[in-house]
C-alpha cells in the first residue's frame, strides 16, 4: 500500500523510540493503530456505497435499453421488476381512482345549494322593529 519496505520500517521504529521514549510508544502505537482502523472501515463504506450506486445506475441502463427494444428479451430478473412495478402502479392508481370519485361525490354534495329558509319573515320582523332609542 505505501510501498514501505523492511528497514524503513525498522528505522521508523527506532526513530519513534528515541523521539517518544519507551513510556509514550505504546499509547502511540494504540491510537494511530486506530486511526488506521477508522481509515480503513470509512475507506471500505466509501467503496461500498459507489459499487451500489454503480449497481443501480447500471440497472437504470439496463431498463432505459429494455424500454427502447419495447421490453422484449430482458433477463428474468428484470421482467420479474417490471411486472411488479407495473402492478404496483396499477394497485396506486386504482385506490386514487376510487378516493378521487369518493371526493367529487362529496365536494358535489357539499356544493349543492341548500334550501333557502324563509328569509322574508326574517326581514319583515326587522322592518317592523321600531328603533329603539
Amino acid at each position: 500500500m505505501f510501498d514501505i519496505g523492511f528497514w524503513e520500517l525498522v528505522l521508523i521504529s527506532v526513530v519513534a523510540l528515541v523521539v517518544l521514549g519507551p513510556e509514550r510508544l505504546p499509547h502511540a502505537i494504540r491510537s494511530v493503530a486506530k486511526f488506521v482502523a477508522t481509515a480503513k472501515g470509512m475507506a471500505n463504506s466509501v467503496k461500498e456505497e459507489l459499487t451500489q450506486e454503480l449497481k443501480v445506475q447500471e440497472l437504470q441502463e439496463q431498463l432505459r435499453k429494455a424500454e427502447q427494444m419495447g421490453m422484449k428479451n430482458l433477463s428474468p430478473e428484470l421482467q420479474e421488476s417490471v411486472d411488479t412495478l407495473k402492478k404496483a402502479a396499477q394497485d396506486v392508481q386504482r385506490s386514487y381512482g376510487a378516493n378521487a370519485e369518493n371526493l367529487t361525490e362529496q365536494a358535489g354534495a357539499a356544493l349543492k345549494p341548500e334550501e333557502p329558509t324563509s328569509s322574508s319573515s326574517v326581514s319583515e320582523k326587522t322592518l317592523s322593529k321600531p328603533p329603539s332609542d
